[in-house]
C-alpha cells in the first residue's frame, strides 16, 4: 500500500430511489470483490477491504436547519 493520502469525495442530489441504488451497487461490490475503486484525477485507487470493520450508523434528525442526515461508516486498521 502506498504512503500517500487518497481521499475521494463526491455530493449531489439524487433521488431516493438513486441514492439506495448506489448503496447496493457499494455493498455488493465490497460482498463480491472485497475492494472498491475510485477514480479521481485519471488515476485509478482500489482500497481493500478486510474480513473484519467497524461499522458505525448515525442518524440526525430535526436539527435547528430542519436538515436530517444518516450516515454509513466503515473504518478499520490495515
Amino acid at each position: 500500500m502506498s504512503d500517500e493520502l487518497f481521499e475521494y469525495e463526491t455530493k449531489e442530489e439524487v433521488t431516493r430511489e438513486e441514492a439506495a441504488a448506489t448503496l447496493r451497487e457499494l455493498a455488493d461490490t465490497i460482498a463480491r470483490h472485497n475492494e472498491v475503486s475510485f477514480t479521481a484525477n485519471n488515476k485509478v485507487v482500489r482500497i481493500d477491504i478486510p474480513d473484519r470493520v467497524r461499522l458505525k450508523v448515525e442518524m440526525e434528525r430535526g436539527q435547528a436547519d430542519g436538515k436530517s442526515e444518516l450516515e454509513v461508516k466503515l473504518s478499520w486498521r490495515e
